[in-house]
């Protein structure tokens, strides 16, 4: 079986605390080696509400693409996520796959996600909780790619968060 490297990132801005420990919980029922980013505040982006805690995970898998979004999408409606019209919306928990080894892809998903490198909340996490990885397109490690940010463009900041 192929052994596939996949980051995650998650977000929760509706009962954070619960959300976030809860998407943990279930990432380490599906994936092995699960590893998390720090958490991080960060002020809601295209809508007013309230703020969001964002981290990246990176896991392991034998399943493939589809089938790793499948369970991102089981896991999110099991943790209460409600699947609405609008794209800029308030949520339990958001899970998105951002890459999958060093796959560059259109279907089912779009890989590497275009989010890693417009939105500081998921491109800080990743440059913390894997700084050399190379980003399967613009070639550069997620450490070069947020010291090349603009981090005036959107606030968040790490988080003492407490896990049990």
């Amino acid at each position: 079986m192929a052994h596939h490297v996949i980051l995650i990132s998650i977000g929760s801005n509706i009962e954070r605390e619960r959300y976030t420990r809860q998407s943990v919980v279930a990432l380490k029922q599906h994936f092995s080696n699960v590893t998390v980013s720090s958490v991080y505040e960060s002020e809601a982006v295209g809508f007013n509400g309230n703020p969001f805690y964002n981290l990246v995970a990176r896991a392991e898998t034998d399943m493939s693409v589809d089938d790793v979004c499948n369970i991102l999408k089981t896991i999110e409606k099991e943790n209460g996520r409600v699947h609405s019209a609008k794209k800029f919306c308030a949520r339990t928990l958001d899970l998105d796959l951002l890459t999958f080894d060093d796959r560059v892809i259109n279907e089912p998903v779009v890989l590497p996600r275009d989010e890693i490198t417009f939105n500081a909340f998921v491109l800080w996490p990743l440059a913390e909780l894997v700084p050399n990885d190379i980003h399967p397109v613009t070639k550069q490690s997620y450490a070069q790619m947020w010291q090349a940010f603009d981090k005036q463009k959107q606030q968040l900041w790490p988080i003492d968060f407490t896990w049990s």
